[in-house]
């Protein structure tokens, strides 16, 4: 064996066996189910093969934005009592949320009011007025815009993910959909439950403590409530129905103040009570350390008050203040198992941002998907042994030098898949077929390369260093136009089109590998370069 060769072939053995592991790992036996389960757990399949949901969601960033505007409507309605100025902030058009106005002002305090507007709100609105109308408006600014709705969708991503997470899902893909404005992309492999993912993934349920503003009791009708308020709610309250006891049956309107003492990301962590005497269920919440600092403040100084609990937008309970509560609470009514189980998971995992509608939902049996398995195996053998066939015909003795290599191809590509964690799908089978394809026009480069260096009357050493050197070039170059191609439909595709990229990419790097270092070494094994007249079959 000539010099460093045994060093080549040492390398070579040590990438086949890297790869190897790639593929199976440490297999636990030798068994062809136990090889199949140490396959399976490295080399992982994409939504089309394995079965499962494909689910394009819309985030309706306007509500977060309408949910900004009304907390700074609450804020602004304390702000002004508190400071002594005339005004009422309201909203006028649901349907441009980023626009809040401040009617009667007093025109001899609006520098004044100006100022606190400015120090408190000025670096997220524009102020403007109060002109003749006595009416002071502030604005988002687009920027903010613009921010908090970039935000929602990232914390909508975040959301369901860790939803998706808690429901077990393996290998699951939630992220932002490049083809259309706030959408996610979210694909669940062997989910076939739709329906129990749609509910767990677009519930925006979530529990909020508000203070009592009204009668504690409630009212038997929202007539009743607007009687006793004048007829008119004030801005910075809200009339809510529910029952104070959480039982449905006998439903009463509850005047309560519209900003939260805590909610939402103020909840740590939930779990589900069981039935006790009085029939009914609920769930135990932990807040926060700041949602229960802010919670104990509250209590602590309104002892003999009443609070209610407010699930969405229904009054669940409503509870007198007996003492300073800080990060633990409870909440009781008659709910089935159902509903205990999403609320407190619910809780656990956060209510999202704004809602979530869905403009495409898609989903693919496990059949389907053992079909297009077997289907593309069956293709991806039958095209690698028919080129296989033909390179040993074309090429005798040269053609096994070329059928090693596409296996040795084929093993390496597994190998970079099985360590990245890519996921296998339809159209990645097909990236496979396309290397098999791209492996034999490099081996034929080189090989037509040796056989015009043999025809002009080099040795068999000298024609196939010719052959190589000559068609190096070439090859590289096509591979890299190639991979840069590869680059750019990763980039910019979706996840079928993204899986093809991947494994193509892969496909070409062991190419280069094998069909020119492989290709040399099992050529450079076999040809003496001191022989004279040695002949090679090709």
């Amino acid at each position: 064996m000539k010099k460093n060769m045994k060093a080549k072939v040492a390398a070579i053995v040590g990438v086949l066996l890297v790869c190897f592991y790639g593929i199976f790992g440490i297999p636990k036996g030798v068994t062809g189910q136990a090889l199949l389960n140490s396959l399976t757990d490295h080399i992982h399949l994409g939504l089309d093969l394995q079965g499962g949901a494909h689910l394009i969601l819309q985030v309706v960033v306007k509500d977060a934005v309408n949910a900004e505007t009304d907390n700074t409507v609450a804020r602004l309605q304390q702000d002004l009592a508190t400071n002594h100025f005339q005004g009422t902030p309201i909203k006028l058009d649901p349907n441009n949320p980023q626009v809040v106005e401040i009617t009667g002002v007093d025109p001899s305090k609006a520098g004044d009011l100006r100022n606190v507007l400015s120090d408190k709100y000025g670096a997220e609105y524009d102020i403007t007025g109060p002109g003749a109308n006595k009416t002071m408006t502030l604005t988002m600014k687009p920027t903010q815009v613009t921010d908090l709705e970039n935000r929602t969708v990232e914390q909508s991503i975040e959301t369901i993910r860790d939803r998706v997470d808690k429901l077990g899902v393996s290998e699951p893909k939630v992220e932002p959909y490049g083809l259309g404005q706030y959408q996610i992309l979210v694909e669940l492999p062997g989910v076939s439950d739709e329906d129990r993912v749609k509910d767990t993934i677009s519930s925006t349920s979530q529990l909020s403590v508000h203070e009592v503003a009204g009668d504690s009791a409630g009212y038997a009708s929202e007539q009743e409530a607007l009687t006793s308020l004048g007829g008119t709610i004030p801005p910075d309250e809200e009339l809510l129905r529910g029952n104070a006891q959480g039982d449905t049956s006998n439903d009463r309107y509850f005047l309560l103040k519209r900003l939260s003492i805590v909610g939402g990301k103020d909840f740590r962590d939930a779990s589900a009570i069981g039935v006790n005497d009085r029939g009914t269920q609920g769930v135990n919440f932990v807040l926060t350390n700041s949602g229960g600092d802010r919670f104990y403040d509250y209590t602590s100084s309104h002892v003999g008050s009443y609070m209610a609990i407010v699930l969405g937008d229904t009054v669940k309970n409503v509870a007198v203040i007996k003492g300073a509560i800080r990060d633990q609470g409870q909440i009781e009514g008659s709910f089935t198992k159902e509903q205990i189980d999403a609320l407190s998971f619910t809780l656990r995992t956060g209510a999202l941002p704004a809602t979530i509608n869905y403009i495409e939902e898609r989903s693919v049996g496990a059949s389907l998907g053992a079909d297009s398995i077997r289907e593309g195996v069956t293709a991806a053998v039958a095209g690698m042994l028919a080129v296989m066939i033909f390179m040993l015909i074309y090429y005798r003795g040269a053609g096994i030098n070329a059928d090693v290599a596409l296996f040795l191809n084929l093993v390496i590509l597994l190998g970079f898949m099985g360590y990245s964690n890519s996921v296998l799908t339809l159209p990645g089978i097909a990236g496979v077929i396309l290397t098999i394809g791209m492996g034999v026009d490099s081996n034929v480069l080189i090989f037509e390369r040796i056989r015009e260096e043999l025809r002009a009357g080099k040795g068999a050493a000298q024609a196939i260093d010719l052959g190589f050197a000559h068609a190096w070039i070439t090859i590289v170059d096509t591979h890299v136009t190639t991979i840069v191609s590869a680059a750019i439909l990763f980039l910019f595709g979706t996840g079928p089109v993204k899986g093809f990229a991947t494994t193509l990419t892969f496909g070409l790097l062991a190419n280069l590998f094998t069909a020119v270092f492989v290709s040399r070494v099992i050529f450079d094994s076999h040809v003496d370069p001191k022989a004279v007249g040695q002949k090679v079959s090709i």
